[in-house]
């Protein structure tokens, strides 16, 4: 094999340092977020309820969101629901509007109205969204 001949990359000067005035990009963080350190009273809590299938095979998914719970708390209703619905589902991290840390639960199915009739029953003001 031969050799490759040059070494320099293309558009730049060989050794070269090249310096710029403008100001760094600001890279958007997909870090996933944090997880809240305490769980928040059900009254607190304004839990939406709905239905996606895009992006999933077409697969319907129900998703609560934002439950700002502790993992151990959010692990514990995902399974209650799972056992209520008769599926799968996912814990997933997530953030608020105001940037604090959430959780976002899936159950696999469209279950909406019986998420929904939980979280009212177990206290929190919860509404369904989507239509």
């Amino acid at each position: 094999m031969k050799p490759k001949m040059g070494g320099k990359p293309a558009g730049r000067p060989a050794g070269k340092l090249v310096w710029s005035s403008e100001k760094p990009l600001e890279h958007r963080s997909d870090a996933p977020a944090k997880e809240p350190w305490r769980s928040l009273p059900p009254r607190e809590q304004d839990v939406r309820v709905r239905r996606e299938s895009k992006g999933r095979g077409g697969k319907t998914v129900t998703v609560a969101t934002p439950l700002v719970l502790t993992r151990d708390d959010a692990s514990k209703l995902l399974a209650d629901w799972k056992r209520l619905c008769g599926g799968g589902g996912a814990l997933k991290a997530s953030k608020t509007q105001g940037g604090d840390p959430c959780f976002e639960l899936e159950v696999q199915g469209d279950h909406a109205d019986r998420i929904l009739a939980e979280l009212l029953k177990a206290g929190y003001k919860a509404k369904r969204a989507g239509g």
